[in-house]
């Protein structure tokens, strides 16, 4: 098709050409073992195959062990109802089924295979999905016209030993029912006590009522319209599933209806609610309109004629969207986890409460982040949380399998404390590595003083320390100004009762900052006019000043800035005999595990003294997180066979190690893959005293550290903890202007543990 340049068909092509490259659809299948050799091919297949096999054909349930079921969902579809299309038949629905499929690994890590079935009539389409159960853990039915999918899922459960579930129904209703949980609490109403009104009567209208009612709204309260109008005793042409809700006196108006409603739900189609209407209802309604693209109304129409009223739709471009990717991915978690046989109603009420739960908490930074901009605290415009809070998988499915449990559906006991923590350490890399360190932190409570406390990732940083009683931050910066960002992203952490604020223009310390940072610079060139306008305008150096006079335990700066320029006022103020920073200590934390790399930062040029140095500090500061130090030197000599630079100051540094016992391995000099490859370096080197792979990495400069780090944290797609700033005692730490709300939080936590701990 020509284009014609307009914006709608440029978004055309674009929305092609994603489908379509660089290669066709949005999947694809990889192997989750090697195939590198011939022993690995006689164990996928023949003949180590036939002892898993075996072991199945003896006890049917080990088929979640041995293969890759208890992970795998079917998301199956014959196209007869695909959401914004219609009936455009299985084949051309793979793209939704394919996107959903996706989204399912995006959000839980769960794979699909999704399967388009060409069968119109609902019972054979039943059967073919029965005889799929081998092969799946559960089954996600999608896009199945009513009433057909009424009678797919229900012969589908009936039949099947694994959880059914048809998303556009159940999920739909989950997600509604959580809205409509808040919504009731900020309007102080019971869901007993309300009237609602709904115009849809299709797969997901009743699956919202039914979960409504499950929440505590009798079906006397509920009126329901559909095309032929509203739904009475003598309704005809009803599924089983409808006629529950056909309670309404035959030739009830939708004006009547509403008038005095609680809340309107709407599952019909665009414009099928008049602003005339919603001014009749109960003040401060509930309004869902949710047909998609278009609303039953409008969000402004409703609130020109109800300024109270709380609104969903379906659309992202306004509050409360309803959207089932907050449930469908985490409630299969959860059932895949705990093995579930099917997906109760405890368990879809526990997903309810859970989504709606986590609107009421504060927004994580990640979300903040994700969603700049955009007031995320809890009220008429935040009844449910956003998808991509990574908080919802770990809440979400610890919830569902929780229920799973207690309900009997499940046939895995899961200790959930455990369960908790693999989710979290799954959607935050740094989780698992870094529990030890908050644990730490927690017990020590220190005061952490944040020189750029304006900056709005340090500001969600803080509101996570206070929420996590990890540490007590200071900031660093205007009130107002805080005050104002703290507001406008929802935040709601106070000053004085959470955190402190240092004020540089107006700070009742200012005399005493400014006479002990010159009677430190004094003998540097610095005047006391110049330590008085140093005080008023260098954060950094009054955070610094704060730690050397006592008035916190530690700093926190670098998100803005040059790591250089805030390292020279750290150590104006903090650097002693004793306290000499002794290098920059990252930590990236790779698929595969952790891996250290130094220095990256401090010693631009390495000398013999300072790497050995650094060696010992990275030693000390690795077993904080819990782990033996494996340090590999690395330079662009290997054992030796190469007289430069590099090589030499490891051969010189290795001699001051070798000079008194250490209790860490380290090994050099060598090339970085021999490091981080044992069979390699033992061919080379035979004998060497490194066991394993090194998990630090310790090179002979800072453009060598330094480039070594950001290789892994962008092609390897690695999580940076860090950079640590080693041989101050704890007392300062410098991070880099590309650090994250999650980075600041880590570094925080590592600058919160007693100083008798830390190196």
């Amino acid at each position: 098709m020509a284009l014609d340049g307009s914006k709608k068909d440029i978004e055309r092509q674009a929305a092609l050409d994603y489908h379509e490259f660089p290669k066709p659809g949005k999947l694809e299948i990889r192997p989750t073992k090697p195939m590198a050799t011939a022993r690995d091919l006689s164990r996928a297949y023949s003949p180590g195959v036939a002892e898993a096999c075996t072991e199945i054909a003896t006890d049917p349930t080990l088929a979640t062990r041995y293969t890759a079921k208890r992970n795998l969902v079917a998301v199956i579809s014959n196209g007869t109802a695909v959401l914004g299309l219609g009936n455009i038949g299985a084949q051309a629905s793979k793209p939704v089924m394919e996107g959903k499929a996706v989204l399912f690994k995006k959000f839980a890590g769960i794979d699909c295979f999704d399967i388009e079935v060409d069968e119109a009539d609902p019972e054979k389409l039943a059967d073919l999905v029965c005889r799929l159960e081998p092969t799946f853990g559960a089954v996600n039915l999608e896009d199945i016209k009513a009433p057909d999918c009424f009678t797919v899922e229900r012969l589908c459960r009936e039949r099947m030993g694994i959880p059914v579930f048809h998303d556009d129904q159940h999920g739909t209703a989950i997600v509604v029912a959580a809205a409509a949980q808040n919504a009731l609490r900020i309007a102080g109403k019971r869901p007993e006590d309300i009237r609602i009104v709904a115009l849809g009567a299709g797969a997901a209208g009743v699956a919202c009522l039914t979960m409504l009612n499950k929440m505590g709204v009798p079906l006397e309260n509920m009126t329901v319209f559909n095309r032929s109008g509203v739904l009475h005793r003598n309704s005809e042409n009803l599924a089983p599933e409808q006629s529950v809700f056909a309670n309404a006196v035959e030739g009830t108006t939708l004006e009547q209806a509403l008038t005095g409603a609680d809340m309107f739900l709407g599952l019909s189609g665009p414009g099928a609610l008049a602003a005339d209407l919603v001014q009749k209802m109960a003040e401060n309604p509930i309004i869902f309109a949710l047909a998609n693209p278009i609303p039953e109304i409008m969000p402004e129409e409703a609130r020109a004629v109800s300024p109270g009223a709380m609104i969903a739709t379906g659309r992202s471009d306004f509050p409360n969207q309803v959207n089932n990717v907050l449930c469908f991915p985490f409630i299969f978690r959860g059932a895949l986890d705990a093995e579930a046989k099917e997906i109760n109603d405890a368990m879809k009420l526990a997903c309810v409460d859970a989504i709606a739960s986590l609107a009421r908490q504060t927004t994580s930074a990640e979300v903040g982040e994700a969603y700049e901009g955009e007031k995320l605290t809890f009220g008429p415009e935040y009844l449910i949380p956003k998808p991509f809070d990574p908080r919802l998988l770990p809440t979400i499915a610890v919830a569902v399998a929780k229920a799973a449990i207690d309900s009997g559906a499940a046939s895995r006991e899961l200790d959930l404390d455990a369960y908790h923590q693999t989710l979290e350490a799954e959607v935050f890399k740094s989780s698992l590595i870094m529990r030890r360190v908050f644990e730490a932190a927690r017990k020590s409570k220190r005061r952490i003083v944040f020189a750029e406390g304006e900056d709005d990732r340090v500001l969600r940083a803080a509101q996570a320390l206070v929420e996590d009683g990890v540490d007590t931050p200071i900031l660093v910066g205007r009130p107002d100004v805080i005050a104002q960002r703290l507001e406008r992203a929802g935040m709601s952490i106070t000053p004085n009762a959470d955190f402190q604020i240092v004020n540089p223009e107006n700070d009742e310390r200012y005399r005493d900052y400014w006479q002990a940072y010159h009677a430190q610079m004094q003998r540097h060139g610095v005047t006391p006019d110049l330590a008085k306008a140093i005080m008023r305008t260098n954060t950094t150096a009054i955070a610094a000043t704060m730690v050397h006079l006592g008035d916190a335990d530690s700093m926190v700066c670098g998100s803005v800035g040059q790591y250089h320029w805030h390292l020279n006022y750290v150590t104006q103020m903090l650097q002693t005999d004793e306290l000499v920073p002794a290098g920059a200590l990252s930590l990236v934390i790779l698929d595969d595990g952790p891996l250290f790399v130094a220095d990256t930062h401090v010693n631009v040029e390495q000398t013999p003294e300072t790497l050995a140095r650094t060696v010992i500090s990275a030693a000390r500061h690795v077993r904080r997180f819990g782990l033996e130090p494996r340090i590999g030197l690395c330079s662009g000599s290997q054992f030796g066979n190469l007289d430069c630079r590099s090589g030499r100051i490891m051969r010189a540094a290795l001699e001051i190690l070798d000079s008194e016992p250490r209790e860490f391995e380290y090994e050099g000099e060598m090339h970085t893959d021999a490091a981080l490859d044992p069979e390699l370096r033992g061919r080379l080197l035979p004998g060497n005293r490194l066991t394993g792979r090194a998990n630090v990495l310790v090179y002979a400069n800072t453009d060598a550290a330094g480039a070594a780090r950001n290789l892994l944290k962008s092609a390897a797609e690695g999580l940076e903890v860090g950079p640590i700033l080693m041989g101050m005692g704890n007392r300062a730490h410098i991070v880099t202007p590309g650090v994250t709300p999650r980075g600041l939080l880590n570094i925080a936590a590592l600058a919160g543990t007693d100083v008798s701990t830390y190196g």
